[in-house]
């Protein structure tokens, strides 16, 4: 009988030592466990989270660039060299000359601003602003104004 109490007391004594050191163990951690950082990661976590999904690019247009502005627009010879040029100057598909006078009298007799709306919206084989979509609706009637005195009318803008 004294081997079974010796053999129950040794159990008894694994079973403390090893509640012990767990508990020791669960204690030490629980001490040196920080709850902030903890929190502070979910804080970094959520903020990369945030910059993850943030837009590539934006694009703002300003009220002088969208009605193209007369400082920061081209004039109305840089519009013709650029965009009417090619086709003006040769006469293509119909195009009336630059500084051609007779060629232009009855576009010219129309007005300013039948000129400058079929310029912007195109008419017969000319495209809708010669072509470059980029052009504001001033940059294109400086060009209709530019040409159209420089053939003989004498618009004001």
């Amino acid at each position: 009988m004294n081997l079974e109490k010796e053999k129950n007391v040794l159990f008894e004594l694994t079973i403390i030592i090893f509640g012990a050191i767990v508990g020791g163990i669960l204690f030490i951690s629980f001490v040196t466990y920080d709850f902030k950082s903890n929190a502070s990661s979910n804080v970094m976590v959520e903020s990369k989270i945030k910059e993850n999904i943030q837009p590539v690019a934006k694009v703002e247009l300003s009220q002088a660039i969208a009605e193209g502005s007369a400082s920061g627009g081209k004039s109305g010879e840089e519009v013709y060299k650029a965009a009417c040029l090619m086709c003006h100057q040769a006469g293509m598909l119909n195009a009336p000359k630059f500084g051609d006078v007779q060629a232009w009298a009855p576009r010219i007799a129309q007005g300013y601003e039948v000129l400058v709306q079929h310029a912007i919206k195109g008419i017969r084989s000319m495209p809708a602003k010669g072509g470059n979509a980029s052009l504001s609706d001033n940059e294109v009637a400086s060009a209709v104004l530019y040409m159209s005195n420089s053939s003989g009318a004498n618009f004001k803008k």
